[in-house]
């Protein structure tokens, strides 16, 4: 099953601890979605990342393979999100899109900001699968809380 991470899971070390079986499909884009810190982890204690239906704008984000078995340890970790099947388009080939699984939560009202450990396995993720410099910039942007 392909599934697409855009949030901790893009850090490929914490995908690997997480899923043993995932090996990495692409790095994609989700065209009209916008990523925010919209959701608050019971598991972490601090807001983490969702994304919403938005014209005009994109997510990027890393498609992984990962098993069947894997992907009821990864539902244990996305407590609160909901599976759903989406279109991933990979960067820079001509392929059509990977229909893809992806974790969405409801929008809470006034999640609290990542703390600083999240952003960095995000910020991590985005340089090792090397997302666009734009994408980059707006994550490093985030701001955590203070501890």
């Amino acid at each position: 099953m392909n599934y697409f991470a855009y949030g901790s899971n893009m850090n490929w070390q914490q995908m690997q601890r997480r899923c043993p079986s995932s090996q990495f499909v692409c790095v994609g884009r989700l065209p009209d979605y916008r990523f925010a810190i919209a959701r608050h982890s019971r598991l972490r204690k601090c807001g983490t990342a969702n994304i919403f239906p938005e014209t005009g704008s994109e997510v990027w984000g890393i498609v992984y393979q990962v098993s069947d078995q894997d992907l009821i340890l990864l539902d244990s970790f996305e407590d609160g999100y909901q599976r759903e099947q989406i279109l991933i388009h990979p960067i820079n080939d001509g392929h059509r899109p990977l229909e893809s699984l992806v974790y969405i939560a409801p929008k809470e009202d006034a999640p609290p900001p990542p703390d600083a450990d999240y952003k960095r396995l995000m910020l991590d993720g985005a340089l090792y699968w090397r997302l666009p410099d734009e994408y980059r910039v707006m994550l490093e942007k985030i701001v955590v809380a203070v501890p």
